[in-house]
């Protein structure tokens, strides 16, 4: 998803919908744009958090189990080829293949919720880290690349989309 400029005008739609789909239930583009440059600027990477959340002055993201670096380290270097291969997964033949297979079985029980600091702002969403789109084939779930890899202007432009008008 990162590489928005590269989908097609339907999969730019579908992901323009479902991103500010979450900005409203989060109190709104600016409020959820706010959090994403707090993950950006925090170091270590928030999802490697011991107690399993990332909290900020517009909200916060919990989670269920601890991310050691080695498995985020592997989930970034995995992700950057997803698009090219049209699947997170490696070839079964790649070294890595059973390291990576491990990591998704591991990360995709896990909910992540993302609720905003005031109630009144919105209910939050909750999602997933991975689509499985079927046996063999899994896809990082667009909105956790989003909300923890993709850079802001990225994020923005999905936002900002403007479908084809006919």
């Amino acid at each position: 998803m990162c590489d928005f400029n590269a989908l097609d005008d339907a999969a730019k739609q579908a992901y323009h919908d479902q991103l500010t789909a979450c900005a409203e239930a989060f109190g709104g583009t600016n409020f959820f744009l706010q959090l994403l440059e707090a993950i950006r600027k925090t170091k270590p990477h928030p999802l490697t958090a011991k107690n399993g959340a990332f909290r900020s002055p517009v909200g916060s993201v919990t989670w269920s189990k601890t991310i050691f670096q080695d498995k985020m380290s592997l989930l970034t270097e995995m992700r950057v080829g997803e698009g090219k291969r049209g699947n997170f997964l490696p070839e079964e033949t790649d070294r890595r293949y059973k390291k990576v297979l491990n990591l998704v079985r591991t990360l995709a029980p896990i909910t992540f919720e993302v609720k905003p600091k005031r109630a009144e702002d919105g209910e939050g969403f909750t999602l997933h880290p991975f689509d499985r789109v079927s046996a063999k084939t899994t896809l990082l779930n667009p909105l956790f690349d989003a909300l923890f890899f993709c850079s802001v202007e990225t994020v923005k432009k999905v936002l900002n989309y403007k479908g084809k008008t006919a």
